[in-house]
């Protein structure tokens, strides 16, 4: 049951885990505060609003753990920020043009806090029966 309701985000976490192994050539550099506004930036905050909405949904509908159950907003968001964290590490160890990006890791947890936000105000009704 936990697998089933939760294949959406770990097939979007595959899907991210790819995107984070691309050489750094097929991505602008970013290198101010101020481009956190960017184009690239934005795509951060969306790829893991969305990993984050999937995650919650997956944690809520799943029964097999009771603390992802009863945390499942908490937990969803935790485990994106994690997540994105760790996307970050992976490019720093594997050295493939790409680094280590506080501002990439501030994106992703500002989609992770995105994510969670739409849930709220839009997903929440929906899976109040579920």
């Amino acid at each position: 049951m936990f697998f089933k309701n939760n294949i959406l985000g770990i097939l979007w976490a595959v899907i991210i885990l790819i995107l984070t192994v691309l050489p750094g050539n097929y991505f602008p550099q970013i290198s101010s505060f101020w481009e956190l506004l960017s184009l690239d930036k934005l795509i951060h905050v969306s790829i893991f609003a969305v990993f984050s909405l999937l995650l919650i949904r997956g944690f809520k509908k799943q029964n097999k753990y009771l603390f992802l159950l009863s945390n499942y907003k908490a937990s969803g968001l935790f485990v994106g920020i994690i997540y994105g964290s760790l996307t970050e590490i992976i490019q720093y160890i594997l050295n493939n043009g790409r680094h280590y990006s506080l501002y990439d890791f501030l994106a992703n947890s500002i989609g992770c806090i995105v994510g969670l936000v739409l849930f709220n105000l839009f997903l929440m009704k929906y899976f109040k029966n579920v």
